[in-house]
């Protein structure tokens, strides 16, 4: 049983921030459409491949009006930094304009898929 006093009861401070590990890290989701020449370029595969360095998890797929869909949770950090690395890619050159919407994360995701 472990027994939690008030930091001013027993005349201690609290816990510096690295060292309380009942902070969780900030999850978030990222819903992000792109416009260009996003299909028949390996878009969604190098998506998949980038997506292999960096913890988040989610999907990308092709739209029918030409663009493409992609959804990636984890870590605020990990997310933004991977959606970097999108940008910084190759795939910079197809992306004419990206629309990201920040969402609640959903339940149940696993990896990082390309949905057909």
């Amino acid at each position: 049983m472990i027994v939690r006093f008030p930091a001013a009861s027993h005349g201690l401070e609290p816990l510096p921030e690295y060292l309380n590990f009942s902070t969780s890290p900030v999850m978030t989701a990222r819903h992000v459409f792109y416009e260009g020449r996003v299909q028949g370029v390996g878009f969604r595969y190098s998506v998949r491949q980038i997506a292999t360095g960096f913890d988040v998890t989610g999907w990308v797929r092709n739209l029918p009006d030409g663009r493409v869909e992609l959804l990636a949770a984890g870590e605020k950090d990990e997310v933004e930094a991977f959606l970097q690395a999108i940008h910084d890619s190759q795939l910079a050159s197809f992306i004419r304009a990206h629309t990201p919407h920040e969402i609640t994360p959903p339940a149940g995701l696993r990896g990082f898929e390309i949905v057909h």
